[in-house]
């Protein structure tokens, strides 16, 4: 069956399918379903828990037969798959819909895919028969016109009371980002005494952390944006962030990219890596734009680089701090290439 996000935790609480599908855009709401139905099967006896990440090249037959197999720990197990793409391929949805037909009382199967099901998917024969031997849980993207509504609820679940203005104010300051969102109410409930949070409470939180967190830090050093890189870490230092935080955003990146250029030289690729470095299905665009800015070697010495500057931001190695973190922001844009985003 469909069942709509709002449902799920009632359907929980009855009983549990076979299988579940949960797909959508907004990372947040995939792992915050995924993490219901787990919570739900652990609480029943299942737990022993399988995750894979696959696509499209991965070794589905092994798959199969790993999932057919007997612990030797847990006779009640959760497989997970994690998916980048609803396109799995031929062996794919094969596996998966002998997955769905298969009627195991021992095992409950998550697909979980960081990507909406466009219309195509929706009408794959492995979905519809996900749908028909058990749960396609149906996310909804949130419109900025909803957007306020669901700050207020999730503020609620906080221990937050929102009051409208100051909702609509954290929507615009999010730009519709979920994550960014539920961070930013996490914050509030540590500094908010009394749950209670006006306009002047969100703008003193939200306005310049909005500007200059180590998130848009990162998005100007993939832009190659050395201008709005320089400004953000500038903010970033005179807010008296600690450089640690800083550098663990670049230094983030730098293996991230080593990681994918590493994977570019081999072949393809894979989806699996993407979800493994946590790179989202619209920032991998991004990411295979930066990639071409470095060669191997310029990665190497990027990571070496890295490592000299968390021993010395850690004070195991002598430094100036912040000039070094600023010397690693201009390895990763250098001024020759460093350009005004568009």
């Amino acid at each position: 069956m469909k069942l709509p996000l709002n449902q799920l935790s009632s359907h929980l609480e009855r009983g549990l399918s076979r299988i579940y599908l949960v797909a959508a855009d907004e990372p947040l709401l995939v792992a915050e379903a995924t993490d219901d139905i787990r919570r739900a099967a652990l609480g029943r006896g299942f737990d022993e828990r399988r995750v894979h990440f696959v696509d499209r090249n991965s070794r589905w037959d092994n798959l199969t037969t790993e999932s057919n197999n007997l612990s030797l720990f847990s006779s009640r197990r959760i497989l997970e798959l994690r998916m980048n793409s609803p396109r799995p391929g031929d062996a794919g949805a094969k596996a998966i819909r002998a997955l769905a037909d298969s009627d195991d009382p021992d095992r409950i199967v998550i697909v979980a895919i960081q990507e909406k099901l466009d219309g195509n998917a929706q009408k794959s024969v492995w979905v519809k028969t996900i749908e028909q031997a058990g749960v396609v849980v149906d996310i909804r993207a949130v419109q900025r016109a909803d957007l306020p509504r669901f700050i207020t609820a999730r503020a609620k679940r906080k221990g937050l009371t929102l009051d409208p203005k100051a909702a609509e104010l954290l929507a615009d300051r999010v730009e519709g980002n979920l994550l960014a969102a539920d961070q930013e109410l996490t914050k509030l409930a540590l500094i908010i005494d009394g749950g209670n949070v006006d306009v002047e409470a969100v703008e003193r939180s939200v306005a310049t952390s909005a500007r200059y967190d180590v998130f848009r830090l990162s998005d100007a050093v993939l832009a190659g944006d050395l201008a709005r890189a320089l400004t953000v870490l500038d903010g970033l230092r005179s807010e008296d962030v600690h450089p640690t935080l800083v550098l663990w955003a670049l230094a983030r990146d730098v293996m991230r990219l080593a990681a994918l250029k590493h994977a570019a030289g081999r072949g393809r690729v894979a989806d699996a890596l993407m979800y493994k470095l946590q790179i989202w299905q619209n920032q991998q665009p991004v990411f295979m734009r930066a990639l071409g800015r470095y060669s191997d070697s310029a990665l190497a010495r990027l990571l070496q680089l890295t490592a000299q500057a968390d021993r010395i931001v850690k004070g195991a190695e002598r430094g100036p701090v912040w000039e070094t973190v600023t010397s690693l922001l201009l390895e990763l844009i250098p001024p020759a290439r460093g350009r005004q985003a568009a």
